[in-house]
This record gives structure tokens, sequence and C-alpha cells, in this order.
């Protein structure tokens, strides 16, 4: 199993910049095998949707770093790490600008991005950004179509209901050819839908917590990936070649022993290649981050 750990983005860790390339200097010695950002850009007073199904949003999102400028802090100081988004929330970019940076990152890291996009659920980040919230997927799709272009096709051309893209020259493709990965986060049936019919792989989620101990999310992803590989079949793709990269997002009362066991199951039982940790919601302090992503690795790779 590759186990990754998202870089010190939110909260209390948002206002340590100057430990970001620290982090991942250490978590790639720490044998980690990749570093993950998301994609927040407000923490709205009153909100009109809460986070994952609770009517409040974390005070962790009150403080957030950007996600492109993490990953090229981060693409800098390593050497093996894969950089991933889990996830970028796509209609909020225009697509060639979203193009240009994440050409660059994969191009600064030699070719280890992993591209994860998404839609986000916030409709005040989307008052913010200026997006209509109903034209969210619709977005995604044609920022997909531009994305495949812009790294597949020269010149480039692009015409559709919301993005535009006149006939170009890019000369600049990634060092992942002939592009880097996409997986899409989705939970909807559309979504789910769209993540098989298009990505490499889907981003699912495990939470880990004493108020999750009811659930069992890896028997849940397990069943909603073997439909997935099922639909992408169905369209014509190959059901092995479809890819889950999981995020385990622990509660603050999560236990280390807590995350490896998740991490094991997610493995054994889902058949799972690849995970990655939130720390988020963990820790306040890097050098705890970082023994926190020691445990978790010495915990999981001994079972």
């Amino acid at each position: 199993m590759r186990i990754g750990f998202t870089l010190p983005q939110f909260g209390e860790l948002a206002h340590h910049p100057q430990h970001v390339t620290h982090f991942a200097r250490q978590a790639e010695a720490l044998g980690a095998d990749s570093l993950w950002v998301g994609d927040r850009l407000l923490a709205p007073v009153d909100p009109k949707v809460g986070y994952a199904g609770t009517d409040v949003i974390p005070p962790e999102f009150r403080s957030a770093l950007d996600p492109f400028a993490l990953l090229t802090a981060a693409a800098a100081v390593t050497e093996r790490v894969q950089l991933g988004s889990n996830v970028i929330n796509a209609p909020w970019y225009p697509p060639a600008v979203l193009a240009r940076a994440l050409t660059s990152i994969d191009l600064l890291s030699a070719g280890r991005l992993l591209v994860g996009l998404g839609t986000g659920w916030s409709p005040e980040e989307y008052e913010t950004t200026g997006i209509p919230m109903a034209e969210r997927g619709r977005r995604l799709d044609e920022c997909l179509d531009v994305l495949t272009a812009w790294w597949t096709q020269n010149p480039v051309e692009y015409r559709g209901a919301h993005w535009t893209v006149p006939a170009s020259h890019i000369d600049l493709k990634p060092a992942a050819r002939p592009r880097p990965p996409v997986y899409l986060g989705a939970f909807a049936p559309a979504a789910l839908a769209r993540a098989a019919r298009r990505a490499d792989g889907w981003l699912p989620i495990a939470p880990v917590g004493r108020k999750y101990a009811g659930s069992d999310p890896i028997a849940a992803l397990t069943s909603t990936l073997a439909g997935l590989r099922e639909t992408a079949e169905r369209e014509g793709r190959d059901p092995a070649r479809f890819d889950a990269i999981l995020r385990v997002n622990p509660d603050a009362d999560a236990s280390v022993e807590d995350i490896a066991a998740t991490i094991v199951r997610a493995e054994s039982e889902a058949g799972l290649g690849h995970c990655f940790v939130e720390l988020s919601y963990l820790t306040k302090d890097v050098e705890h981050s970082l023994d926190l992503a020691g445990r978790v690795l010495e915990s999981a790779r001994a079972r």
C-alpha cells in the first residue's frame, strides 16, 4: 500500500507556511509515498450548506493556503513522492488557467502530479468566484475536455457553452506522458457516472473516529468501486485500469491504530493500493504532524 499525507494547509498549520517545505522533505524521508492538498476558499459565517452532511463548517477551513502554491513548494524540495490534489474545485477556474498551472507543477515535479478534481459543495464559494453553482457539472465536463486537448494536442482549440480556447500553439506539455492521471471526487450518482466514464480513477473518503463507529466506509467504498468498474466496462473502458485513491479522514479522537486499521482494510478488502491521511484535524504543529505520519506508516506497514 502506498501511503501519503496532507501538506500543512489548513487551520493553525496554515499560519506557518514556512514549515511546508520542511514537512514535505521530512515526510518523504520518513517513507511517505505522496503529499496532498485540498481547495478551500472561505468559511461562511452562516453557511447554506455545511461540510460532510453537517450544518457547520470546520474551524480549520477559516485558514487555508493556496493549493497550487503548496504543490509548487513541495515539488521544489522533494524527488520521489507523488503530489496530489483532493480536490481542486475545477469549475472555479478558467480551464486554460488551470491547465497552465497543472502543467507547470507536473514539469517542476518531473511528472509526479496526480490531478484530483471535483465540484465542491459550498454555495458561498461559488458566489464568491462568480460561477453559477447549478452549472458546476457541465463546467467540469468542459474543463476535462480542455485539459485533454491542452495536454495532447497542438495547436489547441476548444469552443464550448461556457469556455473557449481560440486555436493556439501550446508547446509546453506535461512531463507525465501523454498527460497526468486525472481522478475525480464523486458521491452523487451523476458525478460517479462521470468518474467511471471519463477519469482514470475515483477519490473516495473513509471517515475514522468514534462518531463513525456504527458505519463501515470500507464496505461502502468496496461496493461503489465495483459499480464504477462495471460502468467503466459498459463504456468500453478496461475496468482493471480504473483506479481509486482513498482519503482517510480522521476525527480528532481517532488513534494511530484506528487510522492504520482503516488503511489495512482498504488494501485487504477493497484492493486499494494507495491512500493518504488527512492530518488537518489531528494536529496544530508541524513536528506533531510528522510524528503522527511516522507512527501511521510504522503501524500500517507492521500489520
